[in-house]
């Protein structure tokens, strides 16, 4: 049997029986609008997450922790690498290293502490962090009030909600909703904050000492409260002092958002140019904790975070900083995981999804047997004039990829349009929560052809065992049907 002569057959009669072949491709439309939907819903929301995740900057961002801390973010290194007291300090020397790395954009350290702030002659206790000129981009600044900072060592600050609730008296109570930036905390733009902090001022003619034998060390805690000597022969050798300061600060800007979790300036509630806090030379705990340091002059550092130009350098760069003996840690570890809960998300979803589908199958089963019991005597003319059993299958096959192919492209389109119906109720809600919209529904070209071809195969599978009985059919028996 011609092709065309098949593709005639096959449409004269589903033309036939309209309303019952039409519901049946109605059918498979919904089952393949329900399969794109949830499909559809996993790429939204692991779109999104993508998407927030690259405009914070954690996707070309390396954080770089000392093997002398034991808190880093992967104990494993630790075992790969040197032991920790054989490891150098995260200090200046190696920041500067890092920074010179092929395909590294800057090495920032992360500096923050807990400090008190002086506001109209109140004290304030919270933690204050450094930020560098490029986190004026990130997400957390997009709907601040005021402005950035206006140099990199300016004497300004800009204050997360909640601090600023704080300097005007406004108690947030528990289980309330976040707060927000309003005409109050707009008022503390332009006002001045005392920032209180100590000062690390290297003694004159300092140098570091050679260790002393274990007989003649001095036993732990004998050191003064505002600095640290050790001498091999005993003699006490002041390396630096610690020095009370106070200065005032400019407030520039409020943010009801938080940066990133990887950075040091999580958990910040206070933010200052990383310049200006580097000049302070704060005493940060990170200064305190090894005994190396405590004789430096250089500052040292609870971590840096090294930003490259690409995320797919990030693996090379993360390979190069461990050789100089320090733990990294990158998003993309964290997103093999994330990576990991998305396919299985999208595997449920897609199984949810085929079970419309699978009904729409049995449809079309029933829809095709039901055409071999009235065009029993068809298919017997068919046959006794010369078709063969494989000519009658093909016409089944026909019907049912005929079905499944309008079915398809139906439900794509069905599935399209609850998608942009639930992003448009979805951005409604957002904008009325003053929240910035949101696609959470993104259906790619990839799916629309895989939908309406997985339909197609589906509706051919159908196909099967009505074509195979109505090409057993014996043609004599066939002939007497009435």
């Amino acid at each position: 049997m011609k092709a065309n002569d098949l593709i005639e057959l096959a449409g004269r009669n589903l033309r036939e029986s309209v309303l019952r072949n039409s519901l049946t491709t109605l059918g498979i439309g919904v089952g393949v609008a329900s399969l794109v939907a949830m499909l559809s819903l996993g790429i939204g929301l692991q779109q999104l997450a993508n998407r927030r995740l690259e405009r914070s900057g954690l996707f070309d961002t390396v954080v770089v922790t000392s093997r002398r801390n034991f808190r880093g973010f992967d104990r494993d290194q630790n075992r790969e690498g040197p032991p920790p007291a054989e490891s150098p300090m995260l200090d200046e020397k190696a920041r500067l290293a890092m920074a010179k790395l092929a395909d590294v954009l800057e090495a920032t350290p992360d500096i923050r502490f807990i400090s008190e702030f002086r506001y109209q002659a109140k004290p304030h206790l919270t933690a204050v962090a450094g930020l560098p000129p490029s986190a004026k981009d990130k997400d957390a600044f997009d709907n601040m009030q005021g402005s950035f900072f206006s140099a990199p060592d300016a004497a300004e600050a800009v204050l997360q909600i909640q601090f600023a609730d704080e300097l005007l008296g406004i108690h947030q109570r528990v289980g309330e909703a976040s707060s927000k930036v309003n005409a109050q905390t707009q008022s503390l733009i332009g006002k001045e904050l005392t920032l209180k902090y100590a000062e690390r001022v290297p003694s004159p003619g300092t140098s570091p000492p050679q260790p002393a034998p274990a007989e003649s060390r001095s036993p732990a805690g004998s050191s003064n409260a505002n600095s640290t000597s050790s001498d091999a022969s005993g003699a006490a050798m002041a390396s630096f002092s610690v020095v009370p300061r106070e200065r005032e600060l400019r407030i520039v800007g409020v943010t009801d958002q938080e940066p990133d979790g990887l950075r040091g300036a999580s958990g910040a509630r206070v933010f200052v140019p990383l310049q200006f806090l580097e000049d302070l030379h704060v005493m940060v705990p990170a200064g305190m904790r090894d005994s190396e340091s405590s004789f430096s002059n250089q500052p040292t550092y609870q971590s840096v975070s090294v930003r490259v130009k690409n995320p797919d350098k990030v693996e090379a760069v993360q390979d190069a900083i461990k050789k100089m003996g320090f733990n990294t840690f990158s998003i993309l570890d964290a997103t093999r995981s994330l990576r990991r809960f998305f396919a299985i998300l999208d595997l449920f979803l897609g199984i949810f999804g085929s079970l419309a589908l699978a009904v729409a199958a049995l449809g079309i089963v029933n829809t095709l047997v039901m055409a071999i019991l009235e065009r029993r005597r068809e298919i017997g003319i068919m046959k006794a004039i010369g078709a063969s059993d494989g000519d009658v299958k093909k016409l089944f096959f026909a019907e049912a990829g005929v079905m499944g192919l309008f079915g398809g492209m139906l439900g794509v389109a069905l599935g399209w349009s609850m998608g942009r119906l639930i992003n448009l109720g979805t951005n409604i809600y957002l904008r009325r929560q003053n929240l910035p919209p949101e696609d959470i529904w993104l259906v790619p070209w990839w799916l629309v052809g895989f939908a309406i071809l997985f339909a197609l195969i589906i509706s051919m599978i159908s196909g099967l065992y009505p074509a195979a009985r109505a090409a057993r059919l014996d043609p004599v028996q066939a002939l007497r049907y009435e």
